[in-house]
């Protein structure tokens, strides 16, 4: 699953996702499963869960980057999820075998997982998020890094349902910067 990223996907996105994203989401989660792709994820509340419980419900592989330590999961909630990913087959890793000394580190080793989403993937795809200062997500990172990696970019839009919702602000930016709609139907047919 790392050794070759050809078949990994990462799928990011918010925190607090409606129920009518959580269910455009796991559509698309569904449709890469049953295409053998390996989903990649950070195990936060939101789209992250989601993703790996959609793939797991599909009986796929799925790998959780986290920001922290092993021992010391993110959401504390998640814990039951990442034991669930590893008796599944898939991997729940970390570049952290300390806590933070501070919260900046805290909040930082974030951000520096959003960047291992994006390198052990050959493609990202973003479910929703807001534009920097309006809400939850740290997906930008990810998204940002994947652009720097060369990695596919994908982002879940529908220009009529989706245009004047802030939780799409930053799929809409993306889209003029050469990121690619996609949806389950053009996932069937990739």
């Amino acid at each position: 699953m790392l050794a070759n990223t050809d078949n990994n996907v990462a799928v990011v996105g918010v925190l607090t996702p409606s129920a009518e994203i959580v269910e455009r989401e796991r559509k698309i989660v569904e449709c890469l499963v049953q295409k053998n792709f390996c989903i990649i994820s950070g195990l936060a509340n939101g789209c992250d869960t989601v993703a790996h419980e959609q793939c797991l419900f599909q009986k796929g592989k799925t790998i959780a980057i986290l920001p922290t330590t092993l021992d010391s999961i993110y959401p504390k909630k998640n814990a039951v999820l990442a034991e669930k990913i590893v008796q599944s087959g898939g991997l729940v890793i970390t570049e952290y075998i300390t806590e933070p000394n501070n919260r900046y580190e805290r909040i930082k080793r974030f951000i520096e997982r959003d960047r291992l989403q994006a390198m052990f993937a050959s493609k990202i795809i973003l479910i929703a998020s807001y534009m920097q200062g309006q809400g939850d997500s740290g997906s930008r990172h990810a998204m940002a890094k994947a652009k720097e990696y060369l990695k596919e970019r994908f982002v879940m839009y529908n220009e009529q349902a989706d245009f004047d919702n802030p939780i799409f602000a930053l799929n809409r930016s993306l889209i003029t910067d050469g990121v690619k709609i996609i949806t389950p139907k053009e996932l069937e047919e990739y």
